[in-house]
């Protein structure tokens, strides 16, 4: 892979002095972990203010069926955008991949919902076990990414808080972070100025790999991601990553205001999955649940009987 030229792209944004990083710093290979542990942080760089007026005026206008999926830019490399793990992991992707082969497993971290608008405190406790996870004996035991399910920020997905609840409680964590959108991630406030998935486009859906300002004075280079929905391939498994936007309840894919483009990749992703004989897991991942035990939050018949109609 051809290294980008190191240059700085002026993006102004007020971050904290000690965090302070005003362009994006564009790299040839992708950084993780810090060179050295560092402490836990004992409380965030920008204090989170309550969103509890914000949501008064969302409930409202989810009562009166107000609210709306949000349209969002198409992917790069339609009708299927793609990501390998030897692309987020730079020159020794390869080499890592093929390691990965010959041990016959794959392991990896997946969770969701990580933002935290009160402290690191709990967050810190999660993030610790996982880099703990990789001080495993047997190699071939350590996870070799993090697939993030979504909702990485609260509230509404704001950069200011990038720093705090994404690059801070992961500043140890020495292999790549993919993330899948959630509807906190698109979301926006009412009255806000501003526009759906800004901030989890640049630190996510990067054209190349850079330390963006969010990152303050953290090593982590943003993830090369070609949009909100796409393929992510390792050895052994194929994650088919859609995007059910920024309503609460339902999730949606599809509809009338956000169109059918996730439904035409996702039956373009399988076609290849059944024209190479892939023999590997297929997962198919989205923020909403499929299925909820014990209410319906999030859960959607429509996305359900759209996917099973594609599948």
């Amino acid at each position: 892979m051809a290294r980008a030229p190191h240059h700085r792209k002026q993006k102004a944004r007020p971050l904290p002095a000690s965090t302070e990083n005003t362009g994006s710093t564009v790299l040839g290979q992708p950084v993780f972990a810090q060179p050295h542990p560092t402490p836990d942080p004992m409380k965030f760089e920008i204090k989170h203010p309550s969103d509890d007026p914000a949501y008064k005026q969302i409930d409202v206008l989810n009562r009166e069926h107000k609210l709306e999926p949000m349209p969002f830019p198409e992917p790069r490399n339609l009708p299927e955008p793609r990501l390998s793990l030897e692309d987020i992991l730079g020159d020794g992707g390869a080499t890592a991949a093929q390691k990965i082969t010959q041990s016959g497993q794959l392991v990896f971290h997946s969770t969701g919902d990580t933002g935290n608008t009160r402290g690191p405190e709990s967050q810190n406790l999660v993030a610790d076990k996982l880099v703990n996870d990789f001080s495993d004996e047997d190699a071939k035991a350590r996870p070799c990414f993090f697939f993030h399910l979504g909702d990485v920020i609260y509230s509404f997905g704001e950069a200011q808080y990038y720093y705090d609840q994404f690059y801070e409680p992961y500043r140890d964590y020495p292999a790549p972070i993919v993330a899948l959108a959630g509807n906190h991630d698109g979301m926006v406030a009412p009255g806000a100025n501003a526009t759906t998935l800004t901030a989890f486009l640049e630190n996510f859906c990067a054209a190349e790999f850079e330390v963006t300002p969010e990152a303050g004075s953290l090593s982590r280079t943003a993830q090369i991601q070609p949009g909100v929905f796409f393929t992510f391939e390792a050895p052994f498994v194929r994650i088919l990553a859609l995007y059910s936007n920024t309503l609460e309840d339902p999730g949606v894919i599809a509809d009338n205001t956000v169109g059918n483009s996730q439904l035409a990749y996702l039956q373009t992703a399988l076609e290849r999955v059944k024209s190479e004989g892939f023999k590997g897991a297929v997962i198919l991942a989205h923020h909403h649940p499929a299925y909820t035990v014990g209410s319906k939050h999030g859960w959607s018949v429509q996305m359900l009987s759209q996917i099973d109609a594609v599948c």
